[in-house]
């Protein structure tokens, strides 16, 4: 601007101001022009670019990232799944086992690695949904700081006591318990199966306190023993047990029969269907991936684990195979946590970070 060539003026100071205040305005409506089409012009390189890697993705290994030991229900579940997807998305899919703190140590990996989808993470009830609930300073959220992709199965858990218990079914154990209110414990290894056994006092009114152990087996042996009133276990550790006649399954935490204990009623049999919970394990990709990228992952997971032989050996393991949308995932997520948290809640639960 050449304040020299509008002075002198013979309409004064006043008219240099107002050309002045006019030139001003020109030149910020060009400066506005100017800076909108640096944006549109780097949204659309960006774009470009986005497009040009979810073109190209992936073309490297991709690594699952499994929060627990392997041999374990979740690191079988990667890799029936991870052999089917390399095989989808044409490059290895490669399994990595990084147990501790209940998961919540892998969850931390996964989401400081790069946002670019090469970096995957199976999430199960405890790290996600359970953990989001049970602990107030958790660092992560499973539906805020990762992106659900779907969902590889889900599965009831079962209550089971001494097989020379009395009660037959579970409205028998819950009067027992009330008038044994001494006797009243269930044994528990984990915030999921602790909130399992706080709901269905909740919802019955039964006393019960909780015995803590280290794993599924001793929770198990310690129903065995009599030891324990009750516990309310995933499948693995119990269904041996129960073919064998050593413990006796009173009902699954589910609104219908499980296939691999057809014999056993659903809670909803039992006169309870609001102890209604479920364990899951799914597929998380980092918030921040670009979305091309989550969509092609995303259609590449539901392919596999919606595959006739996949599902099929899903279900040997007595578990209902997932598959579905990533956001109909994420909000079975959200809904599990608020109800988890409304039962830590009403029962005054507190867990150790």
């Amino acid at each position: 601007m050449q304040i020299s060539l509008l002075w002198p003026r013979p309409g004064g100071a006043k008219d240099v101001i107002n050309e002045l205040v006019r030139e001003e305005a020109m030149m910020g409506r060009l400066g506005g022009a100017l800076v909108g089409a640096m944006v549109a012009i780097a949204a659309t390189v960006a774009g470009a670019q986005a497009q040009d890697a979810a073109a190209g993705f992936p073309n490297k290994p991709v690594r699952v990232i499994v929060p627990f030991a392997a041999g374990g229900g979740n690191d079988i579940f990667a890799r029936l799944v991870g052999n089917k997807v390399s095989e989808i998305l044409g490059q290895p899919v490669i399994n990595e086992n990084k147990p501790g703190a209940g998961g919540r140590i892998a969850a931390e990996y996964v989401m400081n690695q790069p946002h670019d989808g090469y970096t995957l993470f199976i999430g199960a009830s405890g790290v996600m949904s359970i953990a989001a609930a049970a602990y107030p300073n958790l660092s992560y959220h499973p539906t805020k700081t990762f992106i659900p992709l779907t969902m590889i199965a889900n599965f009831p858990l079962i209550l089971v006591v001494p097989p020379d218990h009395p009660a037959k079914n579970v409205k028998e154990l819950v009067e027992w318990a009330k008038q044994h209110p001494d006797k009243a414990n269930y044994a528990s290894t984990s915030p999921a199966f602790t909130t399992a056994s706080e709901l269905l006092k909740l919802k019955s009114g039964m006393p019960g306190q909780m015995i803590p152990y280290k794993s599924s087996n001793e929770m198990i042996l310690s129903v065995i023993q009599g030891q324990t009133l009750f516990a309310i276990s995933d499948g693995p550790p119990a269904i041996p047990q129960i073919k064998a006649g050593k413990v006796r399954a009173l009902a699954v935490t589910d609104s219908v029969r499980s296939e691999e204990v057809p014999d056993v009623p659903s809670m909803k049999e039992a006169g309870f269907p609001e102890v209604n919970i479920k364990l899951f394990s799914g597929y998380f990709v980092s918030k921040g991936t670009p979305p091309e990228i989550v969509a092609k992952l995303e259609a590449a997971l539901r392919k596999a684990v919606t595959d006739p032989d996949v599902s099929s050996k899903l279900k040997g393991m007595a578990v209902t195979p997932g598959g579905q949308p990533g956001s109909e995932f994420s909000a079975m997520i959200d809904s599990d946590i608020k109800m988890i948290s409304e039962v830590i809640k009403a029962a005054n639960l507190k867990f150790e970070n």
